[in-house]
């Protein structure tokens, strides 16, 4: 670049570099008389002086931002194939994901319809933890198993609603261990109300695949099935929910970080809407079931007395109980706060199933930065010893666990 100084005080010349300009006096021009005729001097008005100077450019040029198509839409099987191309996931785990994907939107049209179409109520049967089974629980179970059955990559199926863990006999690869509950927080789908689906994934293993000319009996595969489905969440490979509500929302991590998906119902695709979800560090909600508050013991009723005190700001932390643990956890993940479903008096382990609940909940919740607890130990540490084992659970925002754990020490 190169810039005219008058030498002259009353007046100085920037010469422009622009084709437009037709004096001779052009920085263009003079480089061409200087170039053909060295002799060559440009006249100059009187009393003006003119002089070059160089004017260095900057070592390095910054590198032009390129912003975002407003309109360019990711959505989750491409995401995944993203993964795949990355070597975070394979493509067995990849068609796995997409089944689930596929089971998601078929509960999440019934749940849309289910008045209409006669899907409220009971079935009128008990699982095999005693509840009473509601219509959309049993239709969403054989959904889920139906989806994982037909990739052909899924060895084992453990889910709430089936008594032990079912050996796949579809599978001709992959081999994954899948671990559901179909539909999270029944009890609301009569009122309308938040429900989901919760999900966990953990490695193939060949011990537990039944073989037709095996002379092992049915319930020595089932055990084998049983101890190789009993893994502590930190084995986990994948886990996510899928929230049914105003929205329907597929978040997942796959061990780096939590990602979330939402639902377009114009053309049938979860679109990536929440890249890299981190929960705050401290919140000001807190979920319990008050309802069992006298059957606490005293060091969790201290705690929660606490909670209820007015703070630095003259508020006290604000109660919200939804009773579905997806509504719970997806709007900690967004907004902070602690979630908690302690043991009682009635029940000395919890009501949450560690297997397919909390664990894929934990998992989501310390990728996303926040911490799990069951009062003494990580969620994610705990082995199980039963499918349907319960624990008491406690995560959420890291400030507000580690409060929690000075009143419970």
């Amino acid at each position: 670049m190169v810039q005219a100084i008058s030498t002259s005080s009353c007046c100085s010349i920037l010469f422009s570099k622009s084709h437009r300009s037709t004096s001779p006096l052009s920085p263009h021009n003079l480089l061409r008389f200087n170039h053909y005729s060295q002799g060559f001097t440009p006249r100059i008005p009187t009393g003006v002086q003119c002089k070059a100077v160089e004017i260095p450019l900057p070592a390095t040029t910054a590198t032009p931002v390129q912003r975002k198509n407003q309109f360019a839409l990711e959505n989750l099987t491409s995401w995944l194939l993203k993964q795949e191309l990355a070597g975070n996931i394979d493509a067995e785990l990849t068609v796995v994901l997409s089944s689930i994907s596929l089971a998601c939107k078929q509960i999440a049209s019934l749940l849309q319809r289910s008045s209409i179409i006669n899907l409220t109520g009971g079935q009128g049967t008990i699982n095999v933890q005693g509840e009473d089974q509601k219509k959309l629980d049993v239709i969403s179970n054989e959904l889920f198993c139906n989806c994982l059955r037909s990739t052909g990559r899924t060895g084992i199926i453990a889910s709430e609603e089936e008594d032990v863990p079912v050996a796949v006999e579809e599978t001709y690869s992959g081999n994954y261990i899948v671990v559901f509950d179909p539909i999270d927080g029944s009890a609301n789908i009569d009122t309308a109300l938040t429900t989901g689906s919760i999900f966990g994934i953990y490695g193939p293993d060949q011990q537990c695949l039944i073989d037709l000319d095996d002379t092992s009996t049915l319930d020595q595969a089932r055990e084998k099935c049983i101890i190789n489905v009993c893994q502590p969440g930190k084995n986990l490979l994948v886990a996510g929910y899928c929230l049914y509500s105003s929205s329907v929302v597929f978040t997942i991590s796959l061990g780096k970080g939590v990602f979330a998906f939402t639902l377009d119902p114009t053309y049938g695709e979860f679109v990536l809407t929440h890249e890299n979800i981190k929960i705050p560090e401290a919140g000001k909600i807190y979920s319990f079931n008050e309802g069992n508050y006298d059957l606490w013991d005293e060091k969790l009723k201290s705690y929660l007395d606490h909670l209820r005190q007015p703070g630095s700001n003259g508020k006290p932390y604000t109660g919200r109980y939804i009773g579905c643990l997806v509504g719970e956890i997806h709007r900690m993940l967004l907004r902070g706060g602690i979630y908690g479903n302690p043991k009682n008096k009635n029940s000395k382990n919890g009501n949450l199933r560690l297997l397919y609940e909390c664990a894929p909940m934990s998992f989501l919740i310390e990728q996303a930065g926040g911490i799990a607890i069951d009062g003494e130990q990580r969620i994610l540490d705990i082995i199980p010893e039963q499918v349907h084992q319960r624990t008491p659970i406690f995560l959420g925002s890291p400030n507000e666990v580690q409060k929690l754990q000075k009143y419970l020490t």
